[in-house]
């Protein structure tokens, strides 16, 4: 049976492979809306790290930042920065 660490060790290794740090460029056509989705989707998913014993548990601090800064430069580009802090904030005051 495979357990948590040996997922984690496959991830490391995938990871480690050389030209996963190379730099590529996307060019990609979506919606505000699943722009919206996938900063929210990112966000829980750095919130939800330690919990996780895949992908994430293994991805550098800075890795993450890239990702979080990612996230945010395409909800700038959408137009989507103060929509998405109202809508964090309601979302905060419903936890409440």
């Amino acid at each position: 049976m495979i357990t948590k660490n040996d997922v984690s060790k496959v991830y490391d290794t995938v990871l480690s492979i050389p030209g996963m740090s190379e730099v590529v460029k996307i060019d990609l056509k979506v919606s505000r809306k699943i722009v919206l989705l996938l900063n929210h989707v990112i966000s829980k998913g750095i919130e939800m790290k330690e919990d996780d014993g895949g992908l994430l548990a293994n991805v550098s601090e800075e890795a993450l930042l890239d990702l979080k800064n990612l996230s945010e430069e395409c909800l700038q580009k959408a137009g989507l920065v103060e929509l998405n802090q109202k809508l964090t904030t309601l979302n905060e005051a419903c936890k409440s």
